[in-house]
């Protein structure tokens, strides 16, 4: 069964749309019949993606952080088509690498990765619930927002950060009266887009787009999805383990640490 916000006529505001995960998506709900608002920073490169599409769509290039642009944007859309059914928060950076990063690289990651899912919600969420239709919010996390591997730790802070804001927006719409509104969490395996170069290890992010659909219409929250290396059983594992950590008083990151990284590779 379709979900009726993903049927023909339905309209999507995808984030981060002009390449990657956001553009797939874009495609793919287009070819369904789907009205299209691609947002991404560059305009030229939103009018290329938009010339791939089959149906009508809005380019918006403005940071996504911006809480006066976010506003316009839905204005735009709702100018536009009338109507919002699907907002995918999908755009993110990872401007910063290690934890001893500028406070700036720390604040702009956290814009992007997270206050600017917040702020669309709170631009998107009471038109479309007034709107009383069926209605999906699908944020963009991150497997490192879950298991937390070391290396980048503000982009793993800001997929952290999101998760938990997910699933609290998910708590609060399925405990309102009358809402058709939910939410969910997008959690790409290894997908080549941006920089990554061809591996085979990695999905194309049409690919992952043709898993994401039908788990996002029969209601899943967590759609987390497997690629060329991970199963979804090693996935299951990872994050089970992560869980342990607290559980078992093991010292944080254990599958990374000296003392117990072969205790995990042992049970994976």
């Amino acid at each position: 069964m379709t979900h009726p916000a993903l049927d023909r006529g339905s309209v999507a505001v995808i984030t981060g749309a002009a390449s990657g995960i956001g553009l797939a998506t874009a495609q793919a709900l287009s070819a369904r019949g789907m009205g299209i608002v691609l947002v991404d920073l560059d305009q030229g490169a939103l009018q290329a993606a938009a010339a791939t599409l089959d149906g009508p769509s809005l380019c918006r290039a403005m940071d996504v952080a911006d809480p006066d642009a976010i506003d316009a944007l839905a204005e735009a859309a709702h100018e536009r088509f009338g109507r919002v059914d699907l907002l995918m928060n999908n755009a993110a950076t990872r401007v910063a690498g290690g934890g001893d990063d500028t406070l700036d690289n720390w604040r702009r990651t956290m814009e992007v990765n997270f206050w600017a899912a917040v702020l669309a919600e709170r631009a998107f969420l009471p038109r479309m619930l007034a709107a009383g239709r069926p209605g999906l919010i699908l944020n963009t996390g991150s497997k490192q927002g879950i298991t937390n591997p070391p290396g980048n730790v503000i982009y793993n802070v800001t997929k952290s950060a999101l998760k938990t804001y997910t699933e609290q927006l998910q708590h609060q719409l399925r405990n309102t009266e009358g809402c058709r509104i939910s939410a969910h969490l997008l959690v790409p395996g290894f997908t080549l887009t941006g920089p990554h170069r061809p591996d085979p290890g990695g999905w194309s992010p049409a690919e992952l787009v043709a898993y994401m659909l039908p788990r996002l219409e029969r209601g899943d929250f967590y759609i987390i999805c497997p690629d060329n290396e991970v199963t979804p059983e090693m996935d299951a594992r990872r994050m089970a383990w992560a869980a342990g950590d607290m559980i078992e008083n093991r010292p944080p990151l254990s599958r990374w640490h000296p003392d117990w990284a072969e205790r995990f590779k042992a049970q994976s």
